[in-house]
C-alpha cells in the first residue's frame, strides 16, 4: 500500500515539474524575457507591492500615529534642498509627518482599493456576461441596455454621484467602483460568450445532458479567462487613478485612512506657496504605479489576445 502511494506521488510530482517545464519554455515566456515593457511593468509593480507589503518596517514614523510627529518638523524641505533634514528625504507635510512614510502607508490604501474593487467588479460583470451570453433572449436584451445606459455617462461622473450618495469610506467606494467597473467584464465576456457557445463542444455538452451551469463553469469560462485576465490588470491602474481622484476630491476614503489621492489633496492647498513636494511626490508615485501596471496590462493584451497575433 505504501509503495502505491510513493509511485502515486511520484507521478504527480513528476507530472508537475513536466508542466512547470513546459509553461518555462512557452512562447509566453520566451516573448516575456524578450520584452522590455513587460520586464520593466514586472519591476515597477514588484517593487510597488514590496514597498506597500514590508515599507512600514522601515520608515521613519508612522505618519497616522501622532505620538510620533511633531508639528515643528512642519513643511520641511526634502533633504537635498537647503533647510532640509536627513531624517525627511521627500520632506514633511502641514502637520509634520514624513512625506515618504505617509506615500508608504498611503499606497496600501490605494492598492487594495485597486485590487479588491477589480475583483469584485469582475465577478459581478463576468456572472452577467456568461449570463448575457449564453441565455441570450430577454435576459441578454435586459443585461445589455443596462450597460448601454450606464456608458452614456462619464464613468467620473457616475462614482462622484456614488460617493455623494454614499458618503466617505473604503467600503462605500468599493461599491461604487464595482457599480461603475462591472460594464467593461459584462460585455467582453458576453462577446467572448456568444463565439465559445457555438463551438462543436459546447453543442456535444448539451446533448449528453450536461446541465447549463456545468456548462458555463467548466467549459465557457475557462475559454474567456485570457480576456478576463488582461482586463482586470488594466482595471486596477484604472481604479486606483478613479480612488485617487475621489479622494483627492474630498469623496474617498476617510481623513483618518488617507490615501494617495488624499496625499494629493493635502499638499494642492499649498502648491503655490512653494511647498510644491507636498503633493508632487504622491502623484509621482500614483503615476509610477499606474505606468507599471498599464505596462504590464499591454504585454498580457497581446500576448493573451489571439487576435492582436
Amino acid at each position: 500500500m505504501q509503495v502505491q502511494v510513493k509511485t502515486s506521488n511520484a507521478l504527480k510530482g513528476s507530472a508537475e515539474n513536466s508542466k512547470l517545464k513546459t509553461f518555462l519554455s512557452s512562447e509566453f515566456i520566451y516573448n516575456y524575457k524578450r520584452s522590455p515593457t513587460a520586464i520593466i511593468g514586472s519591476i515597477i509593480t514588484i517593487v510597488v507591492l514590496l514597498t506597500a507589503l514590508i515599507g512600514p518596517f522601515f520608515t521613519v514614523q508612522n505618519p497616522y500615529d501622532m505620538s510620533t510627529i511633531d508639528l515643528s518638523d512642519a513643511y520641511k524641505p526634502p533633504a537635498w534642498i537647503e533647510g532640509g533634514d536627513s531624517n525627511f528625504i521627500l520632506g514633511t507635510d502641514q502637520q509634520g509627518r514624513d512625506i515618504l512614510s505617509a506615500i508608504v502607508y498611503g499606497s496600501r490604501i490605494s492598492l487594495i482599493i485597486g485590487v479588491a474593487g477589480t475583483l469584485f467588479a469582475s465577478i459581478i460583470g463576468i456572472t452577467l456576461g456568461l449570463v448575457s451570453g449564453y441565455f441570450g433572449g430577454r435576459v441578454d436584451a435586459l443585461i445589455m441596455r443596462m450597460a448601454d445606459i450606464q456608458l452614456s455617462f462619464p464613468t467620473m461622473l457616475i462614482a462622484l454621484f456614488l460617493m455623494t450618495f454614499f458618503g466617505r469610506g473604503i467600503g462605500n467606494i468599493l461599491i461604487a467602483l464595482c457599480l461603475v467597473g462591472w460594464v467593461r467584464y459584462a460585455r467582453t465576456v458576453r462577446g467572448e460568450t456568444l463565439t465559445v457557445k457555438k463551438k462543436e463542444y459546447i453543442e456535444a455538452t448539451r446533448v449528453i445532458g450536461l446541465p447549463n451551469f456545468k456548462i458555463i463553469s467548466k467549459h465557457v469560462l475557462p475559454n474567456v479567462f485570457t480576456s478576463i485576465i488582461v482586463l482586470s490588470t488594466i482595471q486596477v491602474g484604472s481604479f486606483i487613478l478613479t480612488e485617487a481622484t475621489l479622494s483627492f476630491l474630498g469623496l474617498g476614503v476617510p481623513v483618518t485612512r488617507p490615501s494617495l489621492g488624499m496625499l494629493c489633496n493635502n499638499g494642492f492647498k499649498v502648491l503655490y506657496s512653494g511647498l510644491w513636494w507636498v503633493s508632487i511626490f504622491p502623484g509621482l508615485y500614483i503615476m509610477l504605479i499606474v505606468f507599471g501596471i498599464n505596462l504590464l496590462g499591454d504585454f498580457l493584451r497581446d500576448e493573451l489576445n489571439p487576435k492582436l497575433k
